[in-house]
């Protein structure tokens, strides 16, 4: 029988299928930005931020079968379809033909590579922080195309198309999501606060 997992099962998971400390941040922030949306959204926060902190299970041991490995391992799990789908849907056009369809999975879809232009941003601040990124910032960054080269700007446009919104406003979305989490994503950087 399928049963909707907890936070606290999502992070075992992950932790078992990851051992990159930097794909674990990078869980942790998808997970915070999608909660952001989620509450924004009168969604379920918790649903949300599950199905963010799982998006990438398979990427440390799989990267070749992303998705793939995900829907073996979260239905060997008992997972819900509508979990593994959202998580599919993530590497739409890349990895995999599920497109997102709905608000949770354009939400995912969206932010998945903007928390790493976002991190880049926070990394190259003297503070080394995400609590002063301001969305210019990452905005100026965003032009340079050969920083944080691997971030996919074009999904992220699309991404921001799919739910209607201005890039600036999902920037500053991410941003706020990531900043509640700064301490975990190592982005609480050397100030004061």
């Amino acid at each position: 029988m399928k049963h909707s997992p907890n936070r606290e099962e999502a992070f075992e998971l992950l932790k078992k299928h990851t051992k990159s400390e930097s794909l674990i941040r990078h869980a942790l922030a998808v997970e915070a930005v999608m909660r952001y949306y989620a509450i924004k959204n009168s969604e379920d926060e918790e649903k949300w931020g599950i199905i963010g902190l799982v998006h990438d299970l398979d990427w440390d041991q799989y990267p070749e079968e992303h998705c793939k490995k995900t829907r073996e391992i979260l239905e060997s799990e008992n997972w819900p379809e509508e979990y593994i789908r959202a998580v599919e849907s993530h590497a739409w056009l890349s990895c995999t033909e599920v497109e997102p369809r709905s608000l949770l999975e354009k939400t995912l879809y969206a932010v998945d590579e903007l928390t790493g232009l976002v991190t880049t941003t926070a990394l190259i601040r003297p503070s080394k922080s995400v609590l002063d990124v301001k969305v210019k910032s990452v905005q100026k960054n965003w032009k340079n195309k050969r920083f944080a080269a691997g971030v996919d700007r074009n999904v992220i446009a699309r991404g921001a198309e799919m739910l209607n919104m201005e890039i600036v406003d999902l920037i500053q979305g991410c941003i706020e999501g990531m900043q509640s989490v700064a301490d975990e994503l190592g982005l609480k950087g050397n100030q004061l606060t």
